[in-house]
């Protein structure tokens, strides 16, 4: 694989059992780009270690005043350097396309694992770590990757000189033999602290990371409450904790170096001292006394890859280990049965609570725990965090489906739904079943003034359509925002569409218009909606109360307001006190701010003021 040659066809599918397994698979399936890189290191590294012995041979035949053999020595040397320069270069290519590959084939995986997941995804794993792992671990994973190459490279290098000084000047041989084990092995047990400290270094780093998106997301509403500068301390804080992590690692890492360099010396003096012994004694020649002290050395460059390997692993590996776990995370299915063909239809229903909307009505969920409630649409869409009874569209479980199909089933869109940079065009370029134009989603999320709001920031684009919303959709309010991505699941027109809490970030009125189109451009085809607003409620075809993981009422908004106090007190935030109050359950109750006079003016009162609702809503559209 070359770099021109990405993105991957296909990424493969990852030993993620554990981080070393997850190193060890993609070295594997990037074997023809190691040994590409492990030849041309062995070609750079063979010819620096020979250049050696080719200044003993020219210093041995200046010595002898041979002329022949010292031309022959600079020819080898010519060689040599050369074979010196081709490997280095080519070396160097290589390794960085291991590096590039390599990271971009973990960079598929986890895009591909997000995509499959979806918003499961950021309920299993913290939004912080799976952005750790998508940029920093991936660069530390693909230099692990590409530095392994050079280092095999390496060690065979100074095994090959060793061997060769053991047959070119034994005395001196054994002395280097000896020395250099010692040399690679000494900084061993340094390696543990060294990567504790590191992966200190990397949590905190995490931490900051996260509250720094946190921060950022939530600027708007920070400024707005006079609470950026109290954010701002706790990052300065995390980000100083940050730097205190990182200078301790450093000084562990500068140790290790230290250790890498005063070693190599001291071999340098012992084979010095005793070469010179053995000089003067006359059992070696100037010309073997100079090979010899050259080859140590240039042996410091090669073992230099020694250290790099350990940092290299001490780094990737917490990295592998971070991306084996999201690369880890499955849908939850039930393979037990056989997969049914094509995307059944029919109710929708959750044995585990008990909930079901039925086929072509728009069925409203009232829930006390909004986590609950959040958990319960997820369930609905077919994609649990968490494994259980799996939920029934038309009496085929859905985590038997293949993914598309049931995406393709049911939509669920979150409380806090992400727009992406873009265009709203492209925003609204999504698979659709061509039933809903985006005019007629766009009218029914409201979002006219969307739309001039978009036009007036941009006096160079002619059509709103074609303004360019910035990440996130920051630059909209956050009801702009909701109404944008409440456009984008209608015009998705799915056959059962799942919503939570659409409405909770727009006005009253709004969301009284909201409630209508969604009711008239959903006519027909399955809604369910998760939400405690009394406007899409009295719209609802039935209303569903859940408490405590269970079904305790159905009917309509109006019924059960008046019937169970339980759903009165979610709906009117009614209070303990307010409830005791209003009487026993089995007298009805009133709502909240309502007259105890009793069911029947608490009925009138309730129906007056949809009635002004209503009024208000014809008289917005009239104006």
């Amino acid at each position: 694989m070359q770099i021109h040659d990405l993105p991957y066809p296909d990424p493969g599918v990852p030993d993620a059992r554990s981080g070393p397994r997850f190193l060890w698979w993609l070295g594997r399936n990037q074997l023809g780009g190691q040994l590409r890189a492990l030849a041309w290191g062995l070609l750079h590294f063979a010819s620096v270690a020979a250049l050696p012995f080719c200044v003993g041979l020219a210093v041995q035949a200046v010595v002898d005043g041979s002329g022949a053999r010292l031309a022959a020595a600079g020819g080898l040397l010519a060689l040599a350097c050369a074979g010196n320069a081709l490997g280095d270069t080519f070396l160097h290519r290589a390794a960085v396309t291991n590096w590039i590959t390599a990271a971009a084939r973990v960079q598929q995986l986890l895009a591909r694992k997000a995509a499959r997941l979806g918003s499961a995804l950021t309920r299993r794993v913290a939004a912080g770590e799976v952005v750790a792992v998508s940029t920093g671990d991936v660069e530390k994973i693909g230099w692990f990757v590409e530095a392994v190459s050079r280092f095999t490279a390496a060690a065979c290098t100074v095994v090959l000189v060793c061997i060769a000084l053991l047959l070119y000047q034994p005395a001196l041989g054994i002395v280097v033999a000896a020395g250099l084990p010692a040399l690679a092995l000494a900084v061993l047990p340094l390696l543990p602290r060294a990567t504790r400290r590191a992966d200190v270094q990397r949590e905190k780093a995490g931490r900051a990371t996260e509250l720094a998106s946190d921060t950022v997301a939530g600027l708007r509403v920070l400024r707005g409450i006079g609470g950026e500068e109290l954010f701002l301390d706790r990052y300065r804080r995390a980000s100083q904790e940050v730097r205190h992590a990182a200078v301790r690692s450093a000084r562990m890492w500068s140790l290790i170096s230290a250790v890498q360099v005063l070693l190599p010396g001291l071999l340098l003096i012992a084979v010095v001292w005793y070469g010179v012994h053995l000089a003067r004694q006359g059992r070696i020649t100037v010309g073997q006394l100079v090979t010899v002290y050259s080859s140590v050395m240039v042996l410091t460059y090669p073992l230099r890859h020694f250290e790099e390997i350990a940092m290299a692993y001490s780094f990737s590996r917490p990295s592998a280990m971070r991306a084996a776990r999201v690369l880890s995370l499955e849908r939850t299915t039930n393979t037990g049965g056989s997969r049914p063909a094509g995307i059944p239809s029919g109710d929708l229903h959750d044995p585990a609570t008990g909930l079901r909307a039925p086929a072509g009505l728009m069925t409203a969920v009232v829930c006390g725990d909004p986590d609950a409630a959040g958990r319960l649409a997820e369930r609905l869409g077919g994609h649990p965090s968490e494994p259980g009874t799996p939920v029934l569209l038309g009496g085929v479980p859905l985590d038997e489906l293949p993914l598309d199909s049931a995406r393709t089933a049911v939509l669920v869109q979150d409380k806090d739904p992400v727009l992406l940079s873009g265009s709203l065009r492209d925003l609204l370029d999504v698979p659709a079943s061509g039933g809903v134009t985006a005019r007629e989603a766009l009218a029914a999320a409201q979002c006219e003034d969307v739309l001039d709001a978009l036009a007036q920031a941009s006096a160079t684009a002619g059509d709103p359509m074609d303004v360019r919303i910035t990440e996130r959709g920051r630059s909209l309010s956050g009801g702009q925002r909701q109404r944008l991505a409440l456009a984008r699941s209608l015009i998705t027109d799915p056959p059962v569409l799942v919503l939570d809490e659409p409405t909770s970030a727009v006005d009253s009125h709004t969301e009284a218009r909201i409630a209508g189109g969604l009711r008239g451009l959903r006519s027909g085809r399955t809604t369910v909606v998760f939400t405690s607003s009394p406007l899409l409620l009295d719209r609802a075809d039935r209303v569903v109360l859940i408490h405590e993981g269970r079904v305790e009422a159905v009917g309509t908004h109006q019924d059960l307001v008046r019937t169970e106090p339980r759903y009165r007190s979610v709906v009117t935030r009614e209070t303990d006190e307010e409830r005791f109050a209003q009487g026993p359950p089995g007298h009805g109750g009133a709502p909240r701010g309502a007259p105890a006079g009793g069911s029947a003016d608490d009925e009138a009162t309730l129906r007056g003021a949809f009635e002004d609702i209503d009024a208000i809503e014809e008289i917005e559209e009239t104006a």
